[in-house]
């Protein structure tokens, strides 16, 4: 099976790795529809595991390979790794600071912009996670 998948081209490739992708979280979103209420445990325990694969994600994605390729370009790989993880915070508190700016005119109840802020600020994260994701394929 490996060597059909390698036999495709790239953006075939690319299309069965992303609907393969697409299905794998669909699945795992749909166990909602199985329970009316989950119990605080159980969603602790599933929200501490995802939050470990996103670590393991992080890590064996982006930062060892940021952290081998600076040592290739005889850069300090440690300041490399830290100026792209605070620079990722620095613009999300940025946006967060924006938000509140743009909000303050809005007539919604706190809860309503509360809401709306974590909603939209999920968006702008993930929109910010996949720009170097994006660039890495290129």
């Amino acid at each position: 099976m490996f060597t059909w998948f390698t036999s495709l081209s790239y953006p075939i490739q690319a299309l069965i790795a992303t609907l393969f992708t697409w299905a794998i979280t669909a699945c795992g979103a749909a166990v909602v529809f199985l329970f009316k209420k989950v119990n605080k445990t159980a969603l602790d325990a599933m929200l501490g595991f995802a939050a470990g694969v996103m670590i393991a994600a992080t890590f064996f994605s982006l930062l060892s390979p940021a952290i081998e390729m600076a040592e290739t370009l005889q850069m300090i790989p440690w300041l490399v790794v830290s100026l792209g993880f605070l620079g990722g915070g620095i613009l999300l508190y940025i946006g967060d600071k924006i938000f509140d700016i743009l909000t303050r005119k809005c007539e919604k109840k706190d809860t309503e912009k509360r809401s709306l802020k974590r909603s939209i600020m999920l968006i702008a994260s993930i929109t910010l996670h996949n720009i170097p994701d994006g660039l890495l394929i290129m």
